[in-house]
């Protein structure tokens, strides 16, 4: 019985995976859950998931796309950066390239050398005309 409560638990919580200074990856690299970079990597970052969180500290950097649900951004960044839900950029950030992010927020101190681009969630509503209704206009 112990058992099984363990498991259960073990299956819903996320893993981190860290890429410590010092470590260069040279193409995409493609994860789930956390991902915490220190290093280097020579590619595209796809997060895989809703919940796929990608972190990159200080020392880490990114010559290459980076595609993912949530970003937490304190390092540097040499490509476009596509985030479907939040993106943090931190006092460290140094990005060189174009933004799309549904979130943002952003400290004093990130740089941003690209477009920012707001990505709406949903399309606008739009209320019916009058005249689709049958109802009179008032004056």
């Amino acid at each position: 019985m112990l058992n099984r409560k363990r498991n259960e638990r073990a299956s819903t919580s996320h893993d981190t995976s860290l890429i410590a200074r010092g470590t260069v990856i040279q193409g995409d690299l493609r994860f789930s859950g956390a991902l915490h970079l220190d290093g280097r990597i020579e590619g595209a970052v796809l997060g895989e998931g809703p919940d796929a969180v990608f972190t990159l500290s200080e020392h880490g950097y990114v010559q290459g796309d980076i595609r993912v649900p949530h970003a937490i951004i304190n390092g540097h960044v040499q490509g476009d950066i596509h985030i479907e839900d939040r993106l943090e950029l931190a006092p460290l950030a140094r990005v060189h390239g174009d933004v799309h992010y549904k979130t943002l927020e952003m400290s004093a101190g990130a740089q941003v050398n690209g477009r920012m681009a707001h990505q709406a969630g949903d399309p606008p509503r739009e209320l019916p005309a009058p005249r689709e209704l049958g109802e009179p206009v008032p004056a």
